[in-house]
C-alpha cells in the first residue's frame, strides 16, 4: 500500500484546533445525562454491600409504595428478560466461563454487584426507595489474594464450576517454530535473572460516569448510553435478550472518556434495557462517582514471574514469563483475552531468540478486570523493561548500551519476532538518541555520582523505557487465530452533498480523541474540499450502520485506511461525470486538490463540487453512470501496526522521607505520520499522566472482606496536573509501510512507556542502597519502606 505523500497546502500534518472542543468544553453538547424524555423514569440500583453471600430473602415491595417509585424488581422478578452477559474471549477451548446475569439471582459475588431495582419519578425518590427493600444475605467464604484462590482447599468463587481458575493459556517459541527452547537457553546462559512485578488494581476514573437512557416507545428500542462501542452493544444486546438486532438503535452521544473503562457491556446497560421493556416507558441510570469506582471494572492486576537470561557481553538469550492475572468475579467482554494481548509485547523491542509464555487467569471475590488504558501492551513492557534495567546492574553496564546490544536495528525490518508477530517499520535508535539529547543523560549521570559520592540525602535516579507497542487491533484472521469473537475491520461512508459539502459517517465511535477533526483534515486532502466543509458522523447505529468502535488504538490506523479507501472511490466515481462536463475521456483527466484536469492542459477544469452538482440533477448524467458519488468502504489490515518510542525520566528521592519528585520527563515518540500534531501532543500527554498515575498514585486496595477501602478520590488518588511535571515531548518519523497515510496509532504510547521510565528511575536512585524494587504505586511511605528493609533488614517496617 502506498503512502501518501503531503503536499503543498495539506491539512494532514498540520496543528488544528479541534472542532469539537467548543461544545465539549463549554457542556453545551449531549452528555448522557443530559438527556430527557417525556414520562422518563429513573432508575437507583440497590447494590451488595458483601464480596461473596447467598441471597436468603428479598422483598421489594416496601419500596413500590413510598412517595414517586413507580416499580421495583430483583433479579428474579426480570430473570427471564434481562438477559445474561457475555463474555467475547474464552482464550481457550476449556476456559471456564460463569454465568453472569446483569442482577443478582439467588448469590453474590463481589461488593457493588447489582441486586435490586428502583423505578421512580426522579433520581432522589429512586435512592430514596431503595432503603426499603428488604434482602438478607448469608455469608459466604471469600477469597481474594489470587495464589490463595489456587489452593486445593480455597473457598469456590463460582460452587458450580469446581475450580477458581478460568483457563491457562501458554505460548512457547519451540513448539510454535518462532525461536528456540528457553529451557535450553537458561541452561545455557552466563547469567539468569529471576524477578515477581505486582501490577496492581487500577480503576478507570473516566471524566464522566457511566450513564445509560432507555427508550422502549419507537419502533425500535433505542438506546443512549456513554459507551466507546456502541455498534458491539447493540449486537450483545440482540443476541443476549433475544431483541431482534434491527428493533435496536444504539446511540453513544458525547461520551468523557473511556480508556478502556467503556469498552465493556455493563449490567448496567441491561437491566435498563431490561426495565425498560418491563414498564413501556423510558428510563435513566447514572451511576454516582462511588458506584463507578466500585462496580465499573478494573484493569491490570497481575503478579508477573519473569526469568531473563543472558549472556555477559549483555546478549538477551532467552525470556520466560509465568503471569496469574486476576479475572475478577466474572469475565467482561475481553477479560480473558487482555494479558493474552500481553503475550506477544514481553520481548518489547528486543531480538530476543527463546521466548516461553504462560497465564492462568483466576477468579476472585473482586470486581471484574477487563481492557483500561493499553491492555496487556502496559503490563508487558513494564516486565521487560524493569528487568532489563536488573540485566544493566548485574552487568554493571549502563541501561541504554543494555538495550542497544538487543534492540532491532533499523535496517532489520520488516522483523519476526520470537512473539509470531512482524514489525513493518521503526528505527529505536534515532528515538533513543533524540531523547538523550532532550534529556541531557550524561550531564545527569555526572550528577548522580556526585550526589552518590556525597551522600546526599536527596538521591537522584534515571528511569529508561524503550517501547512498543500493536496498534490498529486488528486483523481479523488473528483475532479468529486467538479465538476472539468479532473481527478487526473497520467502515467509513462518504457522501457528496449537491453543495459540495461532504458528510462523512465512520464506524469508530470517539470518546475525547478527536476524530472530527482528524478525519477532516484527511477528507479534505483526499477530496481536496476546504477542512470547514467536512462534517464527521458517528456513534449511532443508525446512521452509522457498521462498525467495531473505538479501542486499542484502531481509529486511525484501520477506521482512517476505511476512509482514505471511501474518498478514493469518490474520485473514481466523480472521473467519467467530469469527463462528460469537460467533453473527454476520462482517460485524459488527471485529479489533483479538487479538480479534474484534462492532461497537459492547465485551466479550468472541474471540482468535486460540480460533479456533485451535477449528479444531483441528473440532467446530463453519462450512460451507464450511477447518478450517486457516495461510498463506503471496508478496510480490514493484513497486520498490526507498531509505533515505539522512548521516554526517560529523572526523578529525584528524598530518602529520609521517600518522597519522589520527577525532575524531568521526556518522550519521544514515532507514532508514524502525524495527521495532527497538537491531537498527538495532546494524547502523549494524556499517556504520560496516566502511566505516572499508575507508578507513583494509584491503586485500588480491598480490606480482608473485600470492602473496596479506595472508592473515592479521597483514597484513590488520581494525580492532579500540580501532581506531575511538565512533559519534554518530540518525535521522530518512521512510516507504517501499510497505511496510506503512514499513520501508526498514539492512543496509548504514553501509558505504556511512562510507568516504566518512572519506577526504573525510583528504583536507579535508591540502588546503592540496595534497593532492587519498589511495588507501584511508589508512595513515600513504600519508598521508605524499600529503604528501610534495604539497610536494616526491614526492622522498622
Amino acid at each position: 500500500m502506498t503512502v501518501t505523500e503531503p503536499h503543498a497546502g495539506a491539512e494532514v500534518g498540520r496543528d488544528r484546533r479541534r472542532k469539537e472542543d467548543a461544545r465539549l468544553i463549554t457542556g453545551r453538547t449531549l452528555w448522557t445525562e443530559n438527556i430527557s424524555l417525556p414520562g422518563m423514569l429513573h432508575l437507583a440500583i440497590l447494590r451488595s454491600p458483601m464480596a461473596h453471600a447467598r441471597i436468603t430473602h428479598v422483598d421489594v415491595a416496601p419500596a413500590r409504595h413510598l412517595p414517586g417509585a413507580i416499580d421495583a424488581f430483583s433479579g428474579q422478578d426480570i430473570a427471564d428478560i434481562q438477559g445474561t452477559l457475555a463474555c467475547a474471549w474464552p482464550v481457550t477451548e476449556d476456559t471456564v466461563v460463569p454465568d453472569y446475569p446483569p442482577l443478582a439471582v439467588d448469590e453474590v459475588r463481589h461488593t457493588g454487584e447489582p441486586v435490586a431495582v428502583v423505578a421512580a419519578r426522579d433520581r432522589a425518590s429512586a435512592l430514596d426507595a431503595l432503603e426499603a427493600i428488604e434482602i438478607d444475605y448469608e455469608p459466604l467464604p471469600v477469597v481474594l489474594d489470587m495464589e490463595a484462590a489456587l489452593a486445593d482447599d480455597a473457598p469456590l468463587v463460582h460452587e458450580a464450576k469446581g475450580t477458581n481458575k478460568s483457563y491457562t493459556w501458554i505460548f512457547d517459541s519451540a513448539e510454535a517454530g518462532t525461536g528456540e527452547s528457553v529451557t535450553h537457553a537458561e541452561s545455557e546462559a552466563e547469567l539468569v535473572i529471576n524477578r515477581r512485578y505486582v501490577q496492581q488494581r487500577l480503576i478507570p476514573a473516566f471524566m464522566e460516569p457511566r450513564g445509560v437512557v432507555v427508550d422502549p416507545t419507537g419502533e425500535q428500542i433505542t438506546m443512549w448510553s456513554a459507551t466507546q462501542i456502541p455498534h458491539i452493544l447493540r449486537l450483545m444486546l440482540a443476541m443476549c435478550t433475544g431483541v431482534a438486532e434491527h428493533k435496536i438503535r444504539v446511540i453513544a452521544p458525547d461520551v468523557g472518556g473511556g480508556f478502556g473503562g467503556k469498552l465493556q457491556i455493563t449490567p448496567e446497560e441491561f437491566i435498563a434495557f431490561a426495565a425498560a421493556r418491563r414498564l413501556g416507558r423510558p428510563v435513566k441510570y447514572v451511576e454516582s462517582r462511588s458506584e463507578s469506582m466500585l462496580s465499573a471494572h478494573h484493569g491490570r492486576d497481575q503478579i508477573q514471574d519473569i526469568t531473563l537470561s543472558a549472556r555477559r557481553d549483555g546478549t538477551v538469550t532467552g525470556l520466560s514469563v509465568k503471569l496469574l492475572a486476576n479475572m475478577g468475579a466474572y469475565l467482561g467482554i475481553v477479560t480473558p483475552g487482555v494479558p493474552i494481548l500481553g503475550a506477544f509485547m514481553f520481548n518489547a523491542i528486543y531480538k530476543i531468540p527463546a521466548y516461553r509464555f504462560e497465564c492462568s487467569g483466576v477468579f476472585t471475590n473482586t470486581t471484574k478486570t477487563d481492557a483500561y488504558r493499553g491492555a496487556g501492551r502496559p503490563e508487558a513492557t513494564y516486565a521487560i523493561e524493569r528487568i532489563m534495567d536488573e540485566l544493566a546492574n548485574e552487568l554493571g553496564m549502563d541501561p541504554i548500551e543494555v538495550r542497544r546490544r538487543n534492540w532491532i536495528n533499523h535496517d532489520e525490518f520488516p522483523f519476526s519476532t520470537v512473539a509470531g508477530l512482524t514489525y513493518d517499520s521503526g528505527n529505536y535508535e534515532a528515538a533513543t538518541d533524540k531523547a538523550l539529547g532532550l534529556l541531557g543523560y550524561d550531564e545527569l549521570r555526572r550528577e548522580q555520582q556526585q550526589r552518590r559520592d556525597s551522600g546526599d540525602p536527596v538521591q537522584l535516579g534515571i528511569g529508561v523505557s524503550t517501547y512498543t507497542e500493536m496498534c490498529g487491533l486488528a486483523p481479523s484472521r488473528i483475532l479468529g487465530q486467538l479465538r476472539y469473537g468479532a473481527g478487526g475491520w473497520e467502515n467509513a461512508a462518504v457522501r457528496m452533498l449537491p453543495t459540495g459539502k461532504v458528510e462523512v459517517v465512520t464506524g469508530t465511535s470517539p470518546h475525547g480523541q478527536g476524530h472530527e477533526t482528524a478525519w477532516s483534515q484527511i477528507v479534505a486532502d483526499q477530496l481536496g474540499v476546504p477542512f470547514e466543509d467536512v462534517e464527521v458522523l458517528h456513534g449511532d447505529t443508525r446512521t452509522s450502520h457498521k462498525g467495531l468502535d473505538t479501542y486499542g488504538s484502531r481509529s486511525l490506523a484501520v477506521g482512517g485506511i476505511a476512509l482514505v479507501q471511501a474518498c478514493q472511490k469518490v474520485v473514481d466515481k466523480a472521473r467519467p461525470i467530469a469527463a462528460h462536463l469537460l467533453e473527454c475521456d476520462p482517460a485524459d483527466l488527471e485529479f489533483a486538490e479538487g479538480q479534474y484536469r484534462i492532461k497537459g492542459t492547465p485551466g479550468t477544469g472541474k471540482t468535486l463540487a460540480d460533479c456533485a452538482l451535477a449528479v444531483f440533477t441528473s440532467h446530463e448524467m453519462p450512460d451507464g453512470v450511477e447518478p450517486t458519488l457516495d461510498a463506503d468502504a471496508t478496510f480490514d489490515p493484513d497486520n498490526f501496526s507498531f509505533p515505539h518510542g522512548t521516554h526517560l525520566c529523572a526523578a529525584e528521592v528524598d530518602t529520609e522521607t521517600g518522597h519522589v519528585r520527577i525532575r524531568k520527563y521526556v518522550a519521544v515518540d514515532d507514532v508514524g505520520r502525524v495527521v495532527n500534531p497538537m491531537i498527538v501532543e495532546g494524547q502523549v500527554h494524556g499517556g504520560i499522566a496516566q502511566g505516572m498515575a499508575q507508578a507513583l498514585f494509584e491503586g485500588a486496595v480491598y480490606d480482608a472482606d473485600g470492602n473496596l477501602l479506595t472508592g473515592t478520590f479521597v483514597d484513590y488518588t488520581v494525580p492532579s496536573s500540580a501532581d506531575l511535571p511538565e512533559f519534554v515531548t518530540d518525535r521522530t518519523e518512521t512510516p507504517a509501510p501499510g497505511h496510506p497515510l503512514g499513520a501508526k496509532g498514539v492512543g496509548e504510547a504514553g501509558t505504556i512507556a511512562s510507568t516504566p521510565a518512572v519506577v526504573n528511575a525510583v528504583v536507579d536512585a535508591l540502588r546503592p542502597l540496595g534497593v532492587s524494587d519498589v511495588q507501584m504505586p511508589c508512595t513515600p511511605e513504600r519508598v521508605w519502606q524499600a529503604i528501610r528493609s534495604a539497610t536494616d533488614g526491614g526492622e522498622r517496617s
